[in-house]
């Protein structure tokens, strides 16, 4: 518990960093912000463009993708919020960073994450749950009381397996000196999430579901809320991944830190 308040206090710590270097150039951060809402906008655009053409996708309608699309994007930015991890071997591996992390007392994962952290993230939060009242209005779907905490808990449970998966990936780092690594790759595959797996073969849907679940951080918990009973086991089952794949996550790490050797001279 100790530990937790310190890692809190560091938390509040860099964000307040963080806002006075960015804010210092007000121009460059507004921009940033516009280039990832016109990017979660061209995606939208193309799921559009996709239903022009064709009626369904085995079934499923245009505002039901719309709806799955828009839930996909709040946990990913939570994730990218706090696990910055693309540039970790780069950064960490190749230029040494990771010996100075190793120095200090606080837990070394939640360094790397403290200083990565990117609040602005928080506004593809915002993009998402507006894409998604915006189906659901369409949809003319109804909520429950409880709903609301159901959905807390599924988006806390999908940034848990972004967070596993990409720690884990990460973690090959610590073996590799590899400039490029497996994330632009892994990058790639997550955004199969944010449609119905049921349109794809049953080897990518295997693939999404068991080895890199991110079927289960867009398609899986949006599937609940659009009232697709015959998915609603693989819905319960969404905090079951995200603890299993946090863990083995972290798991992945811990043993990459022991085998990790320093930079060197």
């Amino acid at each position: 518990m100790k530990n937790m308040g310190t890692i809190f206090r560091l938390f509040a710590d860099y964000l307040s960093q963080y806002f006075k270097t960015r804010l210092a150039y007000r121009a460059d951060f507004l921009g940033e912000l516009v280039s990832n809402l016109v990017f979660e906008l061209i995606n939208l655009v193309f799921i559009i463009v996709v239903f022009q053409h064709v009626p369904t996708l085995k079934e499923w309608t245009m505002y039901e993708v719309i709806f799955i699309y828009g839930f996909f994007l709040i946990p990913y930015a939570l994730f990218s919020m706090f696990f910055g991890f693309w540039d970790f071997n780069e950064r960490y591996i190749i230029r040494g960073e990771m010996d100075r992390i190793l120095t200090r007392p606080v837990h070394n994962l939640a360094q790397v994450c403290l200083e990565s952290i990117a609040p602005d993230r928080i506004f593809g939060v915002i993009s998402g749950l507006i894409i998604m009242g915006y189906a659901a209005f369409q949809l003319k779907l109804s909520f429950t009381w409880y709903d609301p905490f159901i959905f807390i808990g599924l988006v806390i449970s999908s940034v848990l397996i972004y967070a596993g998966v990409y720690t884990a990936i990460a973690a090959v780092s610590f073996f590799s000196d590899s400039r490029t690594g497996i994330s632009p790759m892994i990058w790639n595959l997550q955004n199969y999430g944010r449609y119905p797996v049921e349109i794809y073969n049953k080897f990518i849907g295997f693939l999404l579901t068991y080895i890199l679940p991110f079927a289960f951080v867009g398609f899986y918990p949006s599937a609940y809320f659009l009232k697709k009973e015959q998915w609603y086991t693989f819905t319960m089952l969404t905090p079951v991944m995200g603890v299993i794949f946090f863990a083995i996550g972290l798991a992945v790490w811990q043993y990459g830190v022991k085998k990790y050797q320093g930079a060197g001279s």
